[in-house]
């Protein structure tokens, strides 16, 4: 028998019963609306996903066909965003903490570079940026039969950047892959750099101070005493912009790269399953969101352990 005078008790008690009322009030909702749509002669279910999709995908990591199903196309979809968000994860992570760490530079131009980034590239939104960025590849680049050339390994151009030594077939990255890739890169990486700094600076002066009296090196402080400490602070809002990079993935619709929400309007104006292909997007990105930070906790765990 349940002894709701414990407090620990009685927290999982309220919280299943959360849960609980949750679930039902969604299946009630479902229901009222699937309901709703067939007394309006709306058809519903999520069996168009075995019919063929009709139409072809301009960018995909996999070879894909007019003749597929929609399922597939939604595959392709998310395996698009989840190439540029991974990809931007970690280049804005790495470019965040060199901007975070310089932020703190004793180099007044150093210091004074890294804060106008900053400043820059976090007040100004993202769709600017991305449209921006756009134009400039679209535009301002050369054609394709002058392109800009770095030795013989590199070629970029209107058409985007070609890596002809790329492995054995070589490798074209689209103006529109590279123009999302690299806005979210700078946009975010604007935010992780705070994030940095402000981690770096919580650290206690006497730690800084004992690692100076031992004869420690600056990079040997940072690596050593600095940044561990400052883990602990720095994970939880890196968490949130890692989730901010993922869903702001979706702002490429805007510049017709076909991420999972750009096959999913294609599919509702299809199919006219607006209910099936929202939800679908919202479960996907639901998920995303889950593992990203069920991820970071971990490493957020490990982190303090060694610490310990």
């Amino acid at each position: 028998m349940l002894n709701l005078r414990s407090q620990r008790v009685r927290a999982w008690f309220f919280q299943i019963a959360l849960v609980g009322l949750l679930i039902v009030l969604v299946v009630w909702l479902l229901n009222n609306t699937l309901g709703n749509m067939r007394i309006r002669g709306i058809q519903s279910g999520f069996d168009f996903l075995l019919d063929p999709a009709g139409f072809d995908i301009g960018e995909s990591m996999f070879a894909f066909a007019s003749t597929q199903t929609y399922g597939q196309a939604f595959l392709v979809g998310l395996f698009n965003t989840l190439r540029v968000s991974c990809i931007a994860i970690v280049i804005c992570t790495l470019w965040g903490t060199v901007l975070g760490i310089g932020r703190l530079s004793g180099n007044a131009l150093a210091r004074g570079l890294c804060y106008a980034y900053t400043e820059v590239f976090r007040n100004i939104p993202l769709l600017l940026q991305l449209l921006t960025w756009y134009v400039v590849l679209v535009e301002l680049m050369p054609d394709t039969e002058t392109p800009l050339q770095f030795r013989d390994w590199l070629l970029l151009s209107k058409e985007g950047l070609a890596l002809p030594g790329f492995m054995s077939e070589g490798m074209t990255l689209t103006p529109e892959f590279l123009a999302l890739t690299w806005g979210l890169t700078l946009y975010t990486s604007a935010f992780v750099a705070e994030v940095i700094r402000s981690g770096i600076q919580s650290v206690p002066r006497g730690q800084v101070e004992a690692a100076l009296s031992i004869g420690l090196s600056p990079w040997l402080r940072l690596r050593l005493v600095v940044l561990p400490q400052a883990l602990r602070l720095i994970v939880p809002p890196l968490t949130n912009q890692y989730l901010n990079a993922i869903k702001n993935s979706s702002l490429a619709v805007a510049i017709g790269y076909p991420d999972l929400v750009s096959i999913s309007n294609t599919s509702l104006n299809q199919t006219g399953r607006a209910v099936e292909c929202i939800a679908i997007v919202m479960a996907v990105y639901l998920t995303l969101s889950l593992l990203t930070a069920s991820g970071m906790h971990y490493f957020n765990r490990r982190a303090a352990l060694k610490e310990r």
